[in-house]
């Protein structure tokens, strides 16, 4: 007992020292991290003289409109990181072309027809190829987004596909009446509160919130339809039942082009600017030396958050709120 007291009080000393020391609330706990992108060659040249760049732009992990916090980092929202870099090379007239690095399972429908949007823009208005590199996971989302790509190039150990939507939503009303709770809302308009996780679906909710889903689900058909010239829209809609692929599968069916590892999608760019030589590089917040053409672009913005909850009353509701995905659920 007296050890646990002492410990305890150790604890709230810490929390009062840190919360005096640091008020404002953003304590670097990293030296590997800077807030602004920072260009970084991570292959060289053959000839020292080459000006020409391929970029590498990075899709990683969930694709969402908005970012998330823990008590120690900041995640931007994928939809941000994308924007930024796609501007910063827009102005850069040394990049030939770029190299979409994708290991991603998807994310938010909202999130990735952002970012496919965006690249769709930056490609119009650069007039720059774009090559899809797909690493461990490049599925529903994360393919819906490299439907932007002039060429798909796979590892050969890529998972890839899961073209559909998914719509998950938790139900607490059963629980809620073994334990004697009920919920009280007060509305005006009949489907107010539809996906209320503490009542029961209705049939008119469940057709309703169908119909949302069969949207997004023709949206993402349309996208590959469009991304996928050696594709018609049967042979798509026979594809797009949700199943995932192995790398060898998407290529046999037409939803990826080459089989190959990051360096054959970046000689696949070069062959598609007509160039014969040129650097790679890296929009990164990563300040970690010797990078290579693997390391990662995007490094966590450290914090220290005071304010956060062990327990954050709003990401439970969010959790617990329907949302439209374009997302493999098997990660």
């Amino acid at each position: 007992m007296r050890r646990f007291l002492l410990l305890s009080l150790a604890a709230v000393s810490l929390w009062l020292l840190l919360s005096g020391c640091f008020s404002n609330n953003n304590f670097s706990l990293l030296p590997d991290y800077e807030d602004k992108l920072s260009t970084r060659l991570v292959a060289k040249p053959i000839s020292e003289d080459t000006k020409d760049r391929i970029l590498i732009l990075d899709v990683e992990g969930v694709i969402a409109e908005w970012g998330s916090t823990s008590i120690f980092y900041d995640h931007e929202p994928t939809t941000t990181v994308i924007r930024r870099k796609l501007e910063k090379a827009a102005h850069d007239e040394r990049i030939k072309a770029v190299v979409l690095r994708v290991n991603s399972p998807g994310g938010t429908v909202t999130g990735s027809d952002i970012v496919y949007r965006d690249l769709r823009k930056f490609k119009e208005r650069t007039k720059l190829p774009v090559v899809a590199a797909f690493m461990g996971v490049a599925a529903s989302g994360g393919y819906y987004v490299s439907c932007t790509a002039d060429t798909i190039v796979a590892h050969p150990t890529s998972i890839t596909g899961s073209i559909g939507v998914i719509m998950h939503s938790f139900g607490f009303a059963g629980l809620f009446q073994k334990i004697g709770m009920e919920s009280r809302v007060i509305k005006a308009g009949k489907m107010k509160d539809m996906g209320n996780p503490f009542d029961e679906m209705t049939d008119e909710e469940r057709q309703i919130l169908q119909r949302i889903v069969d949207e997004s689900y023709e949206r993402f058909v349309t996208v590959v339809d469009e991304g996928r010239p050696n594709l018609n829209r049967e042979q798509v809609l026979a594809l797009a039942d949700g199943r995932i692929l192995s790398a060898a599968d998407a290529k046999r069916v037409g939803l990826v082009d080459q089989l190959g590892d990051l360096d054959d999608a970046i000689e696949e760019a070069k062959r598609l600017a007509k160039i014969r030589d040129a650097g790679v590089i890296l929009y990164t917040t990563s300040k970690k030396p010797d990078q290579n053409i693997y390391s990662l672009s995007r490094a966590e913005a450290p914090r220290l958050n005071l304010d956060m909850n062990l327990i954050d009353y709003n990401q439970l509701m969010e959790m617990a709120q329907p949302r439209i995905l374009y997302m493999w659920m098997g990660m």
